[in-house]
């Protein structure tokens, strides 16, 4: 439970709050694109009521209350709205990067089914990060009290990645290939439990994979070379029994699901979640706004806190069967998130539209290319204008904003308008040699015997 607001900090609440519903506004207006503008002027609010919560805070205490809770939404909606503006390479668009990879990485921590192809990415995508921030600390373009935060958040997801990668290394050698293949089977199995209708014949192949590795044990342990007895047996093992654990009741449940009813609206709420997310994998070049990730986290977080003991529990307190198709479908939202902000290219939602026209232009140019003629100028008419389309846009060289503003992006969106342009060249220069090589053979035709050509007319 979150402490009491102190007397002096109930001013920067109530502005915090305030920041936090226009905020809210901003992501719901789908109306009209975001301006930075705006962003910018609630990002100079925000850091005015960090200042001020910092001179009335005591540097050695940790504080939780109702003031704190409420930043971490602004800072999150804030790095949302970055990301939506094609900002990806500032300070405040590494928050909301930082909240996923700490979800995440917290699961794989709790439930200890991770292998070294698991944390790698992380690793170096906090790498990344950290570079963004020390960037922006070196040059000062954003506040001290911003960078220090995000150092402090990176520091402690560096300490999570190396603990990580420390469990690892107390496997043996010798268990390694063992407990990687577990670990996928596992991540299947549940997969598998999470899906519609029956699974006899998917489940089948794991089932025998399972006890041929189990077969392997001898007298209940996994031998190496010359007889011996690798360390890290217990982690293997309980990784064993689990997954058979898992196999039954899939097996024995299949036609529920193996999700009691108690469970059936989380299950059902994850189910929708994880659909949407899924689809917006496949879309969002097209449809998604970063800011429409904002109420999913927030779905995802308050049904991850109706845990208890890292377990849901039905109304009487009891742990009814189908967890781990629920920690499943949860942890899956989280990685759908997690890589869609990942994934977020450094273009504004408002070129974003440009450079999505421009993409599909330059794939149809390079299948065109690639298949060869013959071309005629009317094959080429609709590419040409489309990029006139394009150009006619630019004012002194640049994509301008609906305010006037130059939005992010700029580079990418031309450097697609550059390829196309060549690619547009090449197959005129092509289509200029076919005609040339048709009059050539026109030519020849003409130089034969007038009494050959005459031959070849009758003929027919």
């Amino acid at each position: 439970m979150s402490a009491p607001v102190a007397q002096e900090e109930l001013p920067i609440l109530e502005a915090v709050i305030n920041i936090r519903n226009r905020l809210t506004a901003l992501k719901r207006d789908r109306a009209e694109y975001i301006k930075p503008s705006e962003v910018n002027a609630l990002y100079q609010a925000v850091v005015k009521q960090v200042t001020k919560l910092n001179d009335v805070r005591d540097d050695n205490t940790t504080y939780n209350n109702r003031v704190d809770t409420t930043l971490a939404d602004v800072f999150s909606l804030l790095s949302l709205c970055y990301l939506t503006l094609g900002k990806t390479k500032e300070c405040p668009a590494v928050y909301s990067q930082l909240a996923s990879m700490r979800q995440i990485l917290t699961h794989m921590e709790e439930s200890g089914l991770y292998n070294e192809t698991d944390v790698l990415p992380f690793q170096r995508r906090l790498q990344d990060l950290r570079s963004i921030v020390q960037h922006d600390a070196e040059s000062g373009k954003h506040p001290e009290a911003l960078t220090k935060l995000l150092e402090r958040q990176l520091n402690e997801l560096d300490a999570i990645v190396r603990s990580l990668q420390e469990s690892l290394s107390d496997i043996s050698v010798e268990l390694i290939p063992v407990h990687q293949r577990l670990v996928t089977i596992r991540r299947q199995l549940v997969a598998l439990a999470a899906k519609e209708g029956n699974h006899k014949a998917e489940l089948k192949p794991l089932a025998e994979e399972l006890r041929k590795i189990d077969s392997k044990r001898v007298n209940g342990k996994f031998l190496g070379p010359g007889g011996i007895v690798p360390t890290s047996q217990a982690i293997c093992s309980s990784l064993l029994e689990e997954c058979f654990d898992i196999l039954q009741q899939i097996k024995a449940q299949d036609d529920s699901k193996n999700v009691a009813s108690s469970l059936k609206p989380i299950h059902d709420r994850l189910e929708e979640l994880r659909a949407e997310l899924e689809n917006l994998v496949l879309t969002h070049r097209w449809s998604l706004r970063e800011t429409d990730l904002y109420n999913y986290s927030l779905s995802l977080q308050e049904i991850d806190k109706m845990r208890i003991d890292g377990k849901f529990v039905d109304a009487d307190g009891n742990r009814p069967p189908g967890q781990y198709v629920l920690l499943y479908l949860l942890r899956r939202c989280y990685g759908l998130i997690y890589r869609l902000l990942s994934s977020s290219e450094p273009v504004s939602e408002e070129l974003m539209p440009i450079a999505n026209k421009l993409s599909t232009v330059k794939k149809c140019l390079n299948e065109v290319y690639k298949y060869g003629g013959p071309f005629s100028p009317r094959d080429l008419y609709p590419y040409q204008l489309a990029l006139y389309q394009i150009d006619s846009m630019r004012k002194d060289g640049k994509f301008v904003g609906v305010d006037g503003s130059v939005p992010e992006g700029q580079g990418i969106v031309m450097a697609h308008l550059s390829e196309c342009h060549e690619l547009l060249e090449m197959l005129k220069e092509s289509m200029d040699e076919e005609n040339n090589q048709y009059y050539d053979d026109d030519d020849d035709d003409d130089d034969r015997d007038p009494e050959s050509a005459c031959e070849d007319e009758v003929e027919q």
